[in-house]
């Protein structure tokens, strides 16, 4: 059907009609992704914050080049590792990149595990005054002298609902909270949920239903799939391009365990056990936040067909 969400002029009617797949690490996404888009003629934005580092698609499982030749891909390794991005950021490009799709007469399919992205897009953005850049680096100065263990306890003191959804090795994010927090004296949960812009995009929110039980032999073996495949090699060769420990692109699971081998702080086994523990911690915690969104449609991981025939039906009630 005709498309009619594509006018250019300075204010948008109504929000931009997509399709969000979302679910924890390692339940399938890109695949379910591949089948929607072959369904659906669509073009696969990537809605994850670890997928968006050039150093790392192996550590990060970004689709391979084969998966990409599939159908066009967005906002995969495009970022430095020491840049960082906002969900705000993150936002303003995708809602630029789903406007040119749809006006293609394409579909745009929003795939990743980041919730607070795709709250951002479907639900606007929370309108946080700026931040002192002065207490910015007064608390990544803290951050490099008292450890991200440290800074997540003092933001669970503070703010214990964002604080259990991020990990605690999430520099970029502990900072930002902690310097909302002290810059406006409310938390960063308050702002999202008191004080958000109108939402960029609309459309159905389907998650894969993969439990903990399910995932966590598959989980397994991904984690050895790419040590096989050179995910050491690959951190290696990423530490020549940016070897600050501190950078954003280093906070992410496998990529900090990786990097904690490489400076010799773990063993090989050491580095497995902890990087297949922290990612069964993030699938948990990704489950979770999920299942508090009252919009998910919940889905089998292993049914694709159910999958994208959920994907048709939901297309068709958002403007299509």
């Amino acid at each position: 059907m005709r498309n009619t969400h594509t006018n250019s002029g300075a204010a948008q009617a109504a929000p931009l009609p997509v399709i969000c797949l979302a679910g924890p690490t390692g339940s399938g996404k890109t695949a379910a992704a591949l089948a929607m888009a072959d369904a659906l003629d669509g073009e696969v934005i990537n809605a994850d914050s670890r997928q968006v580092y050039a150093d790392f698609p192996c550590i990060t499982a970004q689709p391979t080049t084969e998966e990409r030749a599939h159908c066009p891909h967005h906002l995969y390794g495009f970022l430095p590792t020491a840049q960082k991005i906002s969900a705000g950021r993150w936002a303003d490009q995708a809602t630029a990149l789903v406007r040119d799709i749809l006006g293609r007469g394409k579909t745009p399919l929003l795939v990743g595990g980041t919730g607070l992205y795709f709250h951002t897009l479907l639900h606007g953005t929370a309108q946080i005054p700026p931040v002192d850049p002065a207490l910015t680096q007064t608390l990544t100065d803290r951050m490099e002298a008292q450890g991200a263990a440290r800074m997540h306890a003092e933001l669970a003191q503070v703010d214990p609902e964002y604080a259990a959804r991020i990990h605690p090795n999430d520099r970029q994010r502990i900072v930002r909270a902690l310097e909302v927090r002290q810059a406006t004296g409310k938390p960063f949960t308050w702002w999202h949920k008191n004080a958000m812009s109108p939402p960029p995009c609309s459309g159905p929110l389907l998650v894969l239903d993969a439990p903990l039980a399910w995932l966590e032999p598959r989980l397994a073996r991904r984690l050895d799939m790419m040590l096989d495949a050179g995910a050491l090699d690959e951190a290696r060769a990423a530490l020549e391009h940016c070897d600050d420990d501190g950078a954003p692109g280093w906070s992410g699971i496998g990529c900090a365990e990786a990097l904690a081998f490489l400076r010799g702080r773990l063993n090989f086994e050491e580095c497995r056990s902890l990087w297949l523990r922290n990612t069964r911690a993030y699938a948990k915690r990704q489950l979770t936040w999920f299942r508090a969104r009252k919009q998910a449609l919940w889905l089998p991981p292993e049914d694709v067909d159910g999958v994208v025939a959920a994907a048709r039906r939901q297309w068709g009630g958002v403007g299509r």
